[in-house]
């Protein structure tokens, strides 16, 4: 389906490093930029470099109090715990500013990319903060790229854009910047906030117009439940509102890996999501798709091979899951963590689902879920909430 796709790339992404025991390893990046290399996905796309965000580019979205007080934190490390900089959750660290403003120059190089026709998909896998809030750092996120990106469309003259977020966490800060603007409409699939950080994503949080969409899934929802969900939900939703450009953040730690969640995705139902976002993308917004990264924390088993799948659906030419790693990988894999690697790009699973048209059975959480989306926000698209 795609006619161009561009991967935005600078090895300086890796540099947005929380320390050794942080689960935001950018290992996860670096490993998944070279199996993608080895497999010749790279070779089936645009490599492109990028600038650091400035600080007009990242007020679009964060005050300029906000940025000066990054730039302090990032000039010799002390905390702030005023901008959420010195938590657990996210360390204050030498290089915070330029390192966050790189990945979300990232961001916004990709959009440009879109929106300027000269890629019709680009993918920044560094990306995907969406955590991140106006005025504070917030779940390993300083700089909300995502927002950052929908933001410079709408500066553009964009009208309508839709963001799509699989990440199992709730896109929280995404949503909270655009929760009362009806030219975006933002969708989330989550575990539910009453089970995961951050607490926030339920169905009643519809925005000012029904654009804020959340559909808060129950702890142990596999590929089946997970891809019956967004089937139910976000096609339906994506043909009414008719986005001109498509943003999603892949997030790939809805997988049964991930020690900080507890959704139970494979690989394969992971790449069945990308595939479904890409055809959407083409029936719904003249194929023009921005994608990010996003959280994972499996940094060896999950990220690389994950990501690899998404980079390799943005150029259009889809990884065979039944595709080895290559020794090359698999040797770097074990100099660079000690790790054992995965040995081909599956898990083994064959994701199928039953779609909601056949009926819904109110038993099911994970039907009660999808119903409480659709009953929240369908009639204020004009939409029958009932399958």
């Amino acid at each position: 389906m795609s006619r161009s796709a561009r991967v935005i790339w600078d090895d300086a992404l890796t540099s947005y490093n929380f320390g050794p025991s942080h689960p935001l390893a950018p290992v996860r990046v670096e490993l998944t930029m070279a199996l993608a290399r080895e497999l010749g996905v790279l070779d089936k796309v645009e490599l492109s470099g990028c600038g650091s965000a400035s600080d007009d580019e990242l007020s679009m979205v964060h005050s300029r109090s906000y940025i000066e007080a990054v730039k302090r934190v990032s000039a010799d490390g002390r905390p702030d715990l005023s901008a959420g900089l010195g938590t657990t959750d996210n360390p204050a660290f030498a290089g915070v500013h330029e390192a966050s403003a790189l990945i979300a120059g990232a961001s916004l190089a990709a959009a440009r990319a879109v929106w300027e026709g000269a890629a019709e998909h680009a993918v920044n896998v560094a990306g995907g903060l969406h955590h991140a809030m106006p005025a504070t750092a917030s779940g390993f996120c300083v700089y909300n790229d995502p927002a950052l990106a929908i933001a410079w469309l709408l500066r553009q003259g964009v009208s309508r854009v839709a963001y799509v977020d699989v990440d199992v966490h709730h896109g929280d800060g995404v949503q909270t910047i655009f929760y009362d603007d009806p030219r975006v409409l933002t969708i989330s699939l989550h575990e539910s906030p009453r089970t995961l950080f951050p607490g926030t994503g339920f169905p009643e949080e519809t925005g000012a117009e029904g654009t804020a969409v959340n559909v808060a899934l129950p702890a142990g929802t596999g590929d089946s439940g997970w891809l019956r969900a967004f089937h139910a939900v976000v096609p339906p939703l994506l043909h009414e509102f008719r986005p001109e450009i498509l943003v999603t953040q892949h997030g790939c730690d809805s997988h049964a890996l991930d020690p900080l969640a507890n959704l139970m995705l494979s690989v394969d139902g992971q790449r069945a999501a990308y595939a479904a976002l890409h055809r959407l993308a083409h029936e719904t917004a003249g194929g023009r798709w921005i994608a990010t990264g996003g959280g994972g924390y499996e940094l060896v088993q999950v990220v690389p091979r994950a990501w690899t799948h998404l980079i390799a659906e943005v150029a259009g030419h889809p990884v065979d899951p039944a595709t080895p790693t290559s020794q090359g990988w698999r040797r770097f894999v074990r100099e660079r963590t000690g790790e054992t690697p995965p040995l081909t790009m599956t898990d083994g699973r064959n994701p199928e689902f039953r779609d909601l048209s056949g009926g819904y059975d109110p038993a099911d959480p994970i039907d009660r879920a999808v119903m409480a989306t659709r009953n929240a926000v369908f009639p204020l698209h004009g939409l029958d909430p009932l399958p």
